[in-house]
């Protein structure tokens, strides 16, 4: 979950949420047996230069008896503030995935603990001169070894060499190398801190290296854990910490962490389910272009030997391996059920895939010395006691197959606050027990647990699926029986929260309000999980997945994937319900008119000031603007329906003529009119001195600005020309807009101070869509060399029709000022006509500024 927009679980992908980490094609060499030399002849060769330079040393005199020792991947030695990796011969040229990521923040610094940073795959490799090279995995091409063309991507491929350390001694029968990293720990080197783009985005500029240190190392079977203090000179000076220290302090933790000996198959990646994703570009002999092979993230869950028959029948079995979550012992014990129980939900939806008990959560054993939450072989909920309200689910992935090897879940302990929040706003109108200021533990503990499956879901590899409640008709969530049985979103991994469509008169219990494992979420672990048997390879697997794709969506349409809402498709939104969001969004105000009267009762707190009240109003304006901007997405939208050649029907389909003309009726009813409702003096006089613009006008004007974008109005054209009639007029809309947002020109009524403003707003807007430089997404200020000539026509035709309409307001204007007797609303217009005659007056074409 994110409260940045959307849950902001850190991963990185190319368009369709797909990675580019790739995995290197090695060659192997041959060596030549050396020929023996003459003994009596015998010269001993001089030494390089290079190894003067660098001599190795005996064991014992590098460390020593006073070194603190631990034995994992890398064994790690600390003598005085000096720290040595020991690196086992049998781990040269393997491949070892590097996952950076924050481990503390400093407060208001835009990020937080948990947030991955950058993923590499790394590996050892002996160079010339008594050196040892770290190496990153840089190319992303490989080849069957068994075709020609390997040994071309191999020639054709060179990793580069991040780091190089002189090795200081041999271990025991010259099996190991032994490095000094502790430099190399707190260098800046992108491994271990943030590239140039990173720091940029983190608003950090040098690093401060007395006040920055390693904090510790430790090493595990298969990982190492490297956590370092960083402090940097920051210029983000809105932060405290910039204003007082002119810094910022930041804790980084970095996980190498061993591959798999033997790689899990791959499952290909499909664009209609939802899988996170790696990628890397295959070459064949047989081929005729280069291809991309795409691969989802998913942990090997494979039946054992004895059960495989069992298997193949349709009997539930038990896995080789159980995927198994451990709870922080920071957790306080009250919490700690709801979270086994958001785990162990999951353990229907692998039932569908075959498994019984495939997964499952257990409190971590403290008694235990020999286990570690730092260790890579457990994956763990971790509690952190901070402000920051969010809770997030990634996960460690070979990149060479997409196989899951851990992850560790960050819980928030004020994302109860959150949910707090979003219940008593979203459920206060049906749901007595969401009218407190302090929930009782039971219905805080379901909400704790919804969240829990949620960020496990993502620890599994499923993405968000903002479209899945699309596929619920808006009457059924009114509909008792049917909502209570099939809920209101067919994905956990929606962001749905609760169901705010239904009203008090339908008498919804918990199960027709919360989200659950549903329908989607069994069928795409089922997908991701359940083991093929009979097939040579991945590419056999993905033909037998697309017939079952293809039947599984044609008979159930619960199990469409509507992406992540990053497209113009208003069916995938977060925080939306249902098939309809006009009608949702009415339903929805319609509870919130219920329940903003309502707030100063519900978090009555004697002795206590008003933060409360301002902190569930603004959460309440902040409902409104969802369903306001969840409207939005009709104008100009277009729907995307992911297929392949044997699925019919069109991908990308036009929002209807009829739907967009709904929305801007919406608008001038919903918006555009005053909505008094939500200006409650009683809670405004409270919590508002009224100085400035307040949140409904915040609202009102970003829906202004938003409607009437330059890009909006350019989308609108093109959907004209590429879908004719059936797409909705500019030239009409802009008219339907004017009528709702300047009815009183016709009606001769006065305006109240916030249609005045919204009118300006307007005006404004519209003098800024014909003066503005063409500004597509991505373009530069040279938009002549970035688009194509039907752009710029097109573009000419947007500054156009937006001269035309305000040559038509300046006329309305100019005759509604006669029509009205109210003074305020008189000098309005009147000041409105100031603004446009210096327009119209000016020539019809002033040089288009391209």
């Amino acid at each position: 979950m994110n409260t940045r927009n959307q849950f902001k679980v850190r991963y990185f992908y190319l368009a369709l949420a797909i990675g580019m980490l790739g995995a290197t094609a090695q060659s192997c060499s041959i060596l030549k047996k050396k020929k023996k030399a003459p003994v009596a002849t015998a010269v001993a060769p001089k030494p390089k230069a290079d190894s003067l330079k660098n001599p190795i040393k005996p064991y014992a005199e590098v460390i020593t008896s006073k070194a603190v020792t631990q034995k994992g991947l890398f064994t790690v030695h600390k003598i005085a503030d000096k720290y040595f990796f020991e690196i086992p011969n049998k781990l040269l040229n393997k491949e070892i995935l590097a996952v950076n990521r924050l481990s503390k923040s400093t407060p208001g610094a835009g990020n937080y603990g948990g947030e991955e940073v950058s993923s590499r795959v790394i590996y050892w490799e002996l160079g010339p001169s008594n050196k040892l090279f770290l190496k990153v995995s840089a190319t992303v091409s490989v080849a069957d070894s068994t075709d020609m063309i390997s040994k071309a991507v191999a020639s054709s491929n060179m990793n580069p060499i991040m780091a190089a350390f002189p090795i200081k001694a041999k271990g025991k029968d010259s099996s190991s190398v032994v490095i000094d990293v502790t430099d190399f720990l707190l260098s800046e080197t992108p491994l271990l801190s943030f590239d140039a783009e990173n720091k940029k985005a983190y608003n950090l500029a040098a690093q401060v290296a007395d006040r920055s240190y390693i904090e510790s190392v430790k090493s595990f079977p298969i990982n190492t854990e490297v956590k370092t203090i960083r402090t940097y000179t920051s210029f983000a000076g809105r932060l405290p910490a910039t204003s007082e220290a002119g810094a910022i302090t930041l804790g980084m933790n970095t996980s190498f962490v061993m591959l798999p000996e033997i790689p899990m198959r791959k499952r290909m990646y499909d664009a209609r389910v939802g899988f996170f994703a790696s990628a890397n570009i295959r070459y064949k002999d047989d081929q005729q272009k280069v291809e991309q092979e795409a691969f989802i993230h998913r942990w090997r869950l494979e039946p054992k030997e004895e059960d495989i028959e069992k298997f193949k029948k349709g009997e539930l079995v038990e896995p080789k391996k159980q995927i198994v979550y451990y709870i922080d012992p920071a957790t306080p014990k009250k919490w700690r059920p709801y979270l086994i129980a958001g785990v162990n939900d999951w353990q229907k939806a692998f039932e569908q895939a075959g498994f019984k008990n495939a997964i499952v959560a257990k409190e971590w054993p403290e008694a235990d010395t020999t286990m570690s939450l730092d260790d890579a072989r457990f994956s763990v909920i971790r509690y952190f006691a901070s402000p920051q309200q969010n809770a997030y689910g990634p996960n460690i992935a070979d990149p060479r197959t997409g196989e899951i090897i851990e992850s560790h879940i960050g819980w928030y302990h004020n994302v109860m606050n959150l949910v707090h929040r979003w219940y008593m706003i979203q459920a206060g109108a049906i749901d007595p027990r969401a009218r407190k200021n302090k929930f009782d533990d039971e219905l805080m503990g379901q909400l704790i647990r919804f969240v829990s499956s949620h960020e496990i879901g993502h620890t599994l590899g499923l993405r968000h699926n903002m479209g899945a409640s699309s596929t619920v008709p808006v009457e059924k969530l009114r509909d008792k029986k049917w909502v209570e049985a099939h809920g209101h979103t067919p994905s956990i991994m929606d962001y749905a929260r609760f169901n705010y469509v239904a009203q008090p008169e339908d008498h919804i219990s918990e199960a027709g309000i919360f989200p659950r494992i549903n329908d989607y979420d069994k069928w795409a672990i089922q997908w991701g999980y359940k083991p093929i048997f009979g097939t040579a390879n991945a590419a056999d697997d993905k033909k037998i997945l697309n017939k079952i794709t293809i039947d599984s969506l044609a008979s159930n349409k619960r199990l469409w994937f509507g992406g992540e809402g990053r497209d113009q498709d208003p069916r995938s939104q977060s925080e939306d319900l249902s098939d309809d969001n006009i009608k949702a969004g009415l339903y929805g105000i319609k509870n919130l008119k219920r329940i903003v009267p309502q707030l100063i009762n519900w978090t009555r707190e004697d002795g206590e000031d008003y933060s409360d009240l301002k902190e569930m109003y603004k959460e309440a304006v902040g409902q409104y603007s969802r369903y306001v901007f969840h409207v939005l997405k009709n104008l100009g939208g277009v729907m995307v329906t992911e297929k392949t050649y044997d699925q019919p029907g069109a991908v990308y389909q036009p929002v209807s003529l009829a739907r967009q003309k709904e929305t801007i009726k919406f608008y001038n009813e919903q918006v555009f009119t005053t909505p008094k409702w939500l200006l409650n003096k009683d809670i405004l006089n409270k919590i508002d001195p009224g100085f400035s613009f307040n949140d409904v006008q915040i609202v009102q004007q970003g829906v202004v600005a938003s409607v009437t974008s330059q890009t909006r109005l350019y989308r609108m054209m093109i959907n004209q020309r590429d879908y004719g009639k059936g797409a909705y007029s500019p030239r009409e809309w802009l008219k339907d807009l004017k009528a709702g947002i300047f009815s009183e020109l016709i009606s001769g009524k006065a305006t109240d101070e916030y249609r005045r403003a919204l009118q300006k707003m307007y005006v404004g807007s519209i003098i800024t869509m014909y003066n503005k430089r063409f500004a597509l997404q991505g373009s530069t200020d040279n938009i002549l060399a970035s688009v194509t000539p039907t752009d710029v026509l097109l573009y000419s035709n947007v500054k156009s029709l937006a001269f035309a309409h305000l040559k038509d307001l300046r006329k309305d204007i100019t005759n509604g000022i006669s029509k009205t007797s109210d003074y305020d609303t008189k000098i309005h217009y009147q000041y409105l006509k100031q603004m446009l005659d210096k327009i119209v007056n000016e020539s019809p074409i002033p040089g288009l500024n391209y």
